[in-house]
């Protein structure tokens, strides 16, 4: 099995010759999972590059699976029984579906909690990564409209 401490907390503009990208250290976290919370980080996983082709994965805080695109969309933690999806800006997110079941207390980020009997809404969840890159997109055109104004 592959080590998976190679560049943890290295962003992949930071990464160094010969070093794991963060894509390969997600497969690597996912193999070694090697049950059913690496099958279902394999899934969301999926779901978000299917919502989001031109996401971009990032490794970082010492193991972390981050997706972005104009900004952080959510990060997928594994813990004992739940793999935690953990949206950046997910309390400005739209959830109509009410996918958002954890975390809903904070003012910025809000999460899904995914224990292992779950069944995922695959097409919520998209609409949701979708969201969430729209807003970062518009949050990043509205700093730079402020730059060049202010």
């Amino acid at each position: 099995m592959k080590k998976v401490t190679a560049s943890m907390n290295k962003s992949s503009s930071e990464q160094g010759a010969g070093e794991p990208s963060p894509s390969q250290l997600i497969d690597a976290r996912i193999e070694e999972l090697k049950d059913w919370r690496g099958e279902t980080l394999a899934r969301v996983r999926a779901l978000i590059r299917q919502a989001e082709p031109d996401v971009v994965e990032e490794w970082k805080w010492r193991g972390v699976p981050v997706w972005e695109r104009s900004g952080i969309i959510c990060t997928g933690e594994t813990y004992k029984s739940v793999v935690k999806l953990t949206f950046a800006r997910g309390a400005a997110l739209e959830d109509p579906s009410g996918l958002f079941n954890s975390s809903l207390e904070g003012n910025t980020r809000r999460a899904i909690d995914i224990h292992e009997s779950d069944t995922i809404d695959e097409e919520a969840l998209k609409a949701l990564v979708r969201a969430a890159a729209a807003l970062n997109a518009s949050a990043k055109a509205a700093a730079s409209r402020k730059k060049l104004t202010g």
